[in-house]
């Protein structure tokens, strides 16, 4: 009879940085781990402080995956809990398949738990909406092609540009002129605003606004290499939006709410417009 499999293996989601924009669940694994695996050049050491005594934390900034085998092991053997922390989000650029692969290969149980990705908090930051009603309704998670890791054949910056939607682009502050250069081939116009969230949420956060034409020489300017993530997209417009959700829309009805007859025919006539939108007028000075 097979020995029952012990320990388990926890990703967690650490967020963009600030130790307290993790889940409460998070920082439950973080706080009653045995073992903690953590990247110091990606997680802010505020955010593995609350460790219990005794703990042991391993700095993977270092060390290759097959370096972690020897402490899934032990793991599963000892029936040890393992806080694996990543940044962000463990599902976006996390390298965490292949992790589970290995999971799998020692025979230790694991499980994920989601974090607060940098495009989600760099938005945040800048009090945006990235899916503005008939401006966006979509966002594009990629990164530029051509660098160090492949990219899938199809996937580049150009032809996700060509649809228009919100971009998030991670990992590719260093190329910065062939981004810049990309996203205008791809359709972006040189006005298109962008929002660059360098070290989001981290003592050090530099968060700036740019058109696309001045994406690269801002960047320049500042000097960012690294640990930097680049929305684009017209949703990310500042100032009052020319469209509004239907969703809330007095006109609009629904199972919870019904529909003002006269807001449902402005709507019917004219589509949504901003709140803060004059309603149109006929020639006799009413509304139309």
């Amino acid at each position: 009879m097979s020995k029952p499999t012990e320990g388990k293996v926890v990703f967690v989601g650490a967020g963009p940085g600030a130790a307290d924009l993790v889940s409460v669940r998070g920082a439950r694994v973080i706080e009653t781990a045995d073992i903690i695996i953590w990247a110091s050049s990606l997680v802010h050491p505020d955010m593995v402080a609350r460790h219990k005594d005794g703990a042991e934390l391993i700095d993977s900034a270092s060390i290759p995956l097959e370096d972690l085998e020897p402490l899934y092991t032990r793991a599963r053997d000892e029936g040890l809990l393992v806080a694996r922390v990543h940044t962000g989000d463990p599902s976006i650029y996390g390298a965490t398949a292949e992790q589970r692969d290995l999971c799998r290969r020692v025979g230790i149980d694991f499980e994920t738990i989601p974090g607060i990705s940098a495009f989600s908090a760099a938005a945040a930051r800048m009090d945006v909406e990235i899916t503005v009603p008939e401006v966006s309704q979509s966002l594009i998670l990629t990164r530029l092609e051509g660098g160090r890791t492949p990219m899938p054949k199809g996937e580049t910056i150009a032809s996700f540009a060509a649809h228009g939607a919100t971009m998030a682009i991670y990992l590719s502050a260093a190329r910065n002129k062939a981004l810049q250069d990309a996203l205008l081939e791809g359709g972006y116009a040189p006005e298109t605003p962008c929002i660059i969230g360098h070290a989001v949420t981290w003592p050090e956060e530099l968060m700036l606004r740019c058109p696309l034409a001045e994406l690269s020489a801002t960047m320049r300017a500042h000097k960012l290499w690294k640990h930097s993530v680049v929305l684009v997209g017209p949703a990310l417009a500042e100032g009052p939006i020319s469209t509004r959700s239907h969703l809330y829309h007095p006109g609009f009805r629904h199972e919870y709410r019904g529909a003002d007859a006269a807001a449902h025919a402005d709507l019917e006539a004219h589509g949504t417009r901003g709140v803060l939108d004059e309603p149109p007028t006929d020639d006799a000075g009413g509304q139309s």
